[in-house]
């Protein structure tokens, strides 16, 4: 009987342990995912940045190209107009 009551409290002792190494190790897990996670979401936004000044740098040139071809042809238009 007596070796059956230590047996339980070791037994019972181990699982306590182990629980407690569990959580240590869950909470660990987390912090590291978290942590991934803010990387990755500043690695995006980094190059979403990039992207949208590309995209700007891009449309204000087809912009003043788009400007100078008006420009052009309302030159020819006024020119056949005086002729």
């Amino acid at each position: 009987m007596r070796k059956v009551f230590l047996g339980l409290v070791v037994l019972a002792s181990i699982s306590f342990a182990c629980k407690e190494e569990t959580k240590e190790k869950i909470v660990e897990a987390n912090e590291a995912v978290g942590a991934e996670i803010e990387e990755k979401m500043d690695t995006a936004s980094v190059k979403i940045d990039k992207a949208i000044d590309s995209l700007q740098s891009k449309t204000g040139d087809v912009l003043e190209k788009g400007a100078e071809k008006l420009d052009k042809a309302a030159g020819k238009i006024k020119e056949a107009a005086h002729k």
